[in-house]
């Protein structure tokens, strides 16, 4: 009886494992490259490289844009935010400075002044875009910091006082700029049109993005409850709200 050896085992092995790997090799798809790959991947809430926190997972989603008050005097007159202006600025190729969006407002007080902390809510403003006709967010950040600014456009920062406080007296206003992250931007979308109407040239404000605007402090709170040592403070709200363009008044 013919017996094999070991060494004879492994001559008639190796033509059959070529086979097999050939075979293999001519009906398994070729390993793409990295960059091939094409993920479909869900937005997703993620941090900003300037600060704060781009909320992605809610792009798309149409919800009512002033948020739940959450606290007592939150939509009362005094302190107010009141939003100015905003837009998109592409400094070009010849000038120095990438492009940006920024979003303008001015905080006004009643008859009392009102101070303020330097940096002025810092980590404490967030910023949303909401498409027209039902289109949901198309843009939203969290965690951003104001920074007030002079009467110029684009703003010019204003040096803290030697207080490290900014006072908003009564008749005056504090001037902020707050910058649209490119990050917090929905897919399909960018800053240069996310403020876009549609259709676009329109007449009509309904057809036009609406924007909100929040910051939090607490010399909002300590103001609007009249005195920081009032135990009933903590009941207010530190939360200042604006929002262009207020969809139905009577909610607010």
């Amino acid at each position: 009886m013919f017996r094999a050896s070991l060494r004879s085992w492994l001559v008639l092995a190796v033509p059959v494992v070529g086979v097999l790997v050939l075979t293999y090799s001519a009906t398994s798809p070729e390993p793409r490259a990295d960059g091939d790959w094409q993920v479909a991947a869900e937005p997703w809430d993620g941090p900003l490289p300037s600060g704060g926190t781009a909320q992605l997972s809610t792009c798309g989603v149409d919800t009512w844009p002033r948020p739940e008050a959450r606290g007592k005097a939150e939509q009362s007159e005094d302190p107010r935010l009141a939003l100015t202006s905003w837009g998109y600025y592409d400094p070009g190729p010849k000038t120095p400075g990438e492009p940006r969006f920024t979003v303008h407002a001015a905080i006004r007080t009643g008859d009392r002044p009102l101070v303020l902390d330097a940096p002025v809510a810092a980590g404490r403003v967030t910023l949303d875009f909401y498409g027209p006709h039902g289109e949901g967010v198309r843009a939203s950040a969290r965690g951003l910091t104001a920074t007030v600014v002079d009467g110029g456009y684009p703003g010019k920062p204003v040096d803290v006082p030697a207080s490290g406080r900014f006072q908003v007296d009564p008749g005056e206003e504090l001037l902020l700029e707050v910058e649209l992250p490119a990050g917090a931007v929905c897919p399909g979308h960018s800053l240069r049109d996310v403020s876009t109407c549609l259709p676009e040239g329109t007449n009509d404000a309904a057809d036009c993005p609406m924007l909100t605007l929040t910051l939090s402090d607490p010399a909002i709170r300590a103001y609007r409850a009249g005195t920081a040592d009032d135990s009933t403070a903590r009941f207010f709200s530190d939360r200042l709200v604006a929002v262009f363009l207020e969809p139905d008044v009577s909610r607010v």
